[in-house]
């Protein structure tokens, strides 16, 4: 439609049938938004920006070829990577690019959190250690993580989601963030140092830890509500 308007075309009916897809039943709508005053000068407008989104996408484009060309050597630790809930693909190249998929250089898991800016840091105060502040750290590799925590937490059945929705009533939604970014990042740093498959722990798994907090908290909820809850163990199938 806009390449038509740039070319000088202005029946709306016409514009608006150039629909495809998904915008075909949205015609009426688009005769409405069609009807108006578009000059000469608007069409110029639109064809520079429509120049200029053309440039970008093929600078993205070589971009993302060489990418791909210097991430060929970690196309397993890639692959890898995203089995962990949340991490796409460009996350796990991030992790590889600033890391440089080397974790012999952080001696533990800490010290990668540490390095990346997903660990609170210490602050004491007459004898007390109290929570600070995440650390500053390497703000490529927090971004990263971050988008992939908050993917992580929206997840069906996985650790990282149960992990989550445990600590952001007490914690708040962003510490809770924090934390899985921690998480995700201390995984890479197993994975990448023993050569292995992410491993979940299962949504359940903090319920197998320890049942009887569990039936504690579900015991609250129904008393809450004016309710009484009575645990009976299920008898064995025959």
């Amino acid at each position: 439609m806009l390449a038509a308007l740039i070319a000088g075309e202005r029946d709306v009916p016409t514009l608006a049938g150039l629909a495809k897809g998904r915008m075909r039943p949205k015609i009426p709508q688009l005769v409405e938004a069609l009807t108006g005053n578009f000059g000469e000068h608007h069409a110029f407008l639109c064809r520079i920006h429509l120049e200029r989104i053309d440039q970008l996408s093929a600078a993205i484009g070589e971009l993302s070829t060489r990418i791909e060309e210097q991430m060929r050597p970690f196309a397993r630790q890639i692959q890898r990577l995203q089995t962990i809930p949340g991490v796409g693909q460009r996350t796990a190249e991030v992790i590889i690019a600033e890391t440089g998929g080397d974790m012999t250089r952080f001696r533990t898991a800490g010290h990668l959190a540490s390095w990346a800016g997903v660990c609170p840091g210490q602050h004491e105060s007459a004898g007390k250690h109290k929570t600070g502040k995440t650390r500053h750290g390497n703000r490529w590799l927090c971004g990263a993580l971050g988008t992939a925590a908050m993917a992580a937490a929206r997840s069906k059945d996985t650790y990282l989601a149960a992990r989550y929705r445990r600590l952001a009533p007490r914690l708040g939604k962003q510490k809770a963030i924090v934390a899985l970014q921690h998480t995700i990042l201390t995984a890479v740093w197993h994975m990448l140092t023993d050569d292995t498959d992410y491993h979940d722990l299962g949504a359940d798994h903090f319920t197998r830890r320890d049942p009887q907090a569990a039936m504690r908290r579900i015991t609250r909820q129904a008393n809450a509500l004016g309710l009484t809850v009575r645990f009976d163990p299920i008898e064995p199938a025959v």
